[in-house]
């Protein structure tokens, strides 16, 4: 593997720099399951403030952040609608069904964003054979779909359409930063479209943990209940909420690197014979890319690559994943195309790929 990993697996995989660690060191606490952590407190009203949202809870997570807004919006045979690559659906463990009895209709998608016409016509009637229809959560911006972010104008149309239908819109911004850079949107307008919206600290923004629910009041008030039902309450947890502060003071408008750095990944890969990738589609962090089946399979590249130094993630039998963040320079960039390209060129179909782990990623 040689001396130095290029780790392109997920931007989860960050490590905090010297400055957030001293952020988390000199961080004043208390007990926030009382509401007396200030940090904790300080981060929620800033997010409420950059989000444009009455209130806020902090988590654990993302995955939790988004089964407590599941769990505020819906009631036990319900159903949310979502995207068929939806990271909620797809990559959570099942939780609507486990914690909150509620069932995943999931729909076509373009790069797995929904949209007003592929809604149309979704919400079930009351019937008591029937369950009932009460959320439907977008991702911004996608995962599976590709790193996409959602058009203004289209997010526009799906709150105006849940609107119409009583139905609410629950947002999965894990990495929704991005989407603002990307965009040039602020996070303010995008999510003036939906009810609540989840931002997870421990993606892209580099912090060790953490996670926002954001929404009214009348939802973060259940949403806290949600989050100590699912184990989530805490005590001194301004130690984390003071990653986030930082990390929403210094990591945000840097995103552009690792956008700029994903589209260097993507140019430098995409003319490798037997791999196909469209860097005009890379607008954000993302890069997913196919390998011809003549090749070889994605498990069988994807440990050659980690053997000479650059691990990403599979997602699929044919597809890997690479992700751009704060700890990949431009210089990495440059070595992993070179690294792809020589595994490529050397071949791979002989080898027996140890998979560990399933295909789903963060």
């Amino acid at each position: 593997m040689g001396d130095h990993l290029i780790n392109m697996y997920s931007d989860t995989v960050t490590k905090p720099t010297a400055a957030m660690r001293q952020a988390i060191a000199n961080a004043d606490v208390g007990d926030d399951m009382s509401g007396e952590d200030p940090t904790v407190n300080r981060l929620e009203a800033l997010m409420c403030k950059i989000l444009g949202k009455e209130a806020s809870v902090f988590a654990c997570s993302g995955t939790q952040s988004n089964q407590m807004a599941v769990r505020t919006h819906c009631e036990p045979g319900d159903e949310l609608l979502i995207a068929e690559s939806g990271h909620i659906a797809c990559s959570e463990a099942g939780g609507p069904a486990a914690l909150s009895g509620v069932t995943c209709r999931t729909l076509p998608s373009y790069r797995g964003t929904l949209d007003r016409p592929g809604l149309e016509g979704k919400v079930r009637v009351e019937d008591q054979h029937l369950c009932r229809t009460k959320l439907v959560c977008v991702e911004n911006p996608t995962n599976g779909g590709g790193g996409f972010p959602y058009p203004i104008e289209q997010l526009q149309r799906v709150g105006e359409w849940a609107r119409s239908e009583g139905v609410k819109v629950h947002m999965d911004g894990a990495r929704l930063f991005n989407a603002v850079v990307a965009t040039s949107v602020s996070a303010e307008e995008i999510c003036q479209h939906v009810d609540t919206v989840s931002i997870c600290f421990s993606k892209g923004l580099g912090c060790p943990m953490g996670s926002i629910l954001a929404g009214s009041t009348e939802d973060i008030y259940a949403a806290r209940r949600a989050r100590k039902l699912f184990g989530g309450a805490l005590r001194q947890s301004g130690v984390v909420a003071a990653a986030a502060i930082y990390a929403m003071e210094h990591n945000v408008e840097r995103l552009q690197e690792d956008h700029d750095n994903a589209h260097t990944f993507a140019n430098g890969i995409s003319d490798i014979e037997g791999i196909k990738v469209n860097p005009n589609e890379i607008e954000t962090n993302l890069v997913f890319f196919d390998i011809d089946p003549d090749l070889g399979t994605a498990a069988q590249l994807k440990a050659q690559l980690y053997e000479n130094g650059l691990k990403v993630s599979g997602s699929g039998r044919q597809r890997l994943r690479a992700v751009a963040h704060l700890d990949v320079s431009h210089e990495d960039v440059v070595k992993a195309t070179a690294i792809v390209r020589n595994c490529v060129e050397a071949g791979f179909s002989d080898r027996v790929a140890a998979v560990t782990g399933p295909y789903a990623q963060g």
